[in-house]
């Protein structure tokens, strides 16, 4: 039986347009009283245009899953993804760590899909919630494993630099399903590998 296809995962966008998100960029720094005139100030605009378009958007990847030929069905996990994203009710970013783990079942999944998946749906305007949640379902719904556990732990700067200013706060956050929801056991172990218990 010949070998799926791995699926081209790619953030579909309505396009971006540097030049006017340069413009608007220098239109926003001007109506908050910050005058781009100086030399070091001249090119802000254009690089807060490029930085966000950056955030926004995710490198495409495929996905390639592998079949599980020795019937592996302990947990696979991958700790301290990297997360980068923006607060999508302040454009402030927030940065911290993913914790991501399935226990398989007819297919595996290649190791680095994991970090690839939690950038795909970071680089948006997120809220942490949402994310962790879009990760779990989108595991569950490709691979089709056993069980999908996904735990964020991130710092928003939209809570420490500004309004409470809560320097040192993290939020966590944990969307878990099929078994490691449903049995104490597994769902002990993902949270014990992951380092939070």
């Amino acid at each position: 039986m010949p070998a799926p296809a791995a699926l081209r995962v790619v953030h579909e966008t309505e396009g971006i347009d540097l030049v006017a998100a340069e413009r608007a960029a220098g239109q926003f720094l001007q109506a908050l009283g910050v005058s781009t005139g100086t030399e070091s100030l001249r090119g802000t605009p254009g690089r807060m245009a490029r930085a966000y378009a950056e955030l926004f958007s995710p490198r495409p990847f495929d996905l390639t899953t592998f079949p599980n030929d020795e019937g592996y069905d302990e947990l696979v996990l991958a700790r301290n993804i990297p997360v980068r994203s923006v607060c999508e009710h302040h454009l402030l970013p927030f940065v911290g760590t993913a914790h991501v783990g399935y226990l398989p079942g007819r297919r595996i999944l290649g190791l680095s899909k994991l970090a690839r998946v939690v950038e795909h749906f970071a680089c948006r305007p997120q809220v942490q919630e949402r994310l962790t949640k879009q990760v779990a379902d989108w595991l569950q719904n490709q691979l089709e494993p056993k069980g999908v556990g996904v735990v964020i732990e991130a710092e928003h700067t939209c809570m420490t630099l500004r309004g409470v200013q809560a320097t040192g706060s993290s939020t966590l956050t944990s969307t878990l399903l099929g078994t490691l929801r449903n049995d104490a056991r597994s769902r002990s172990e993902f949270l014990a590998l992951a380092g939070l218990t």
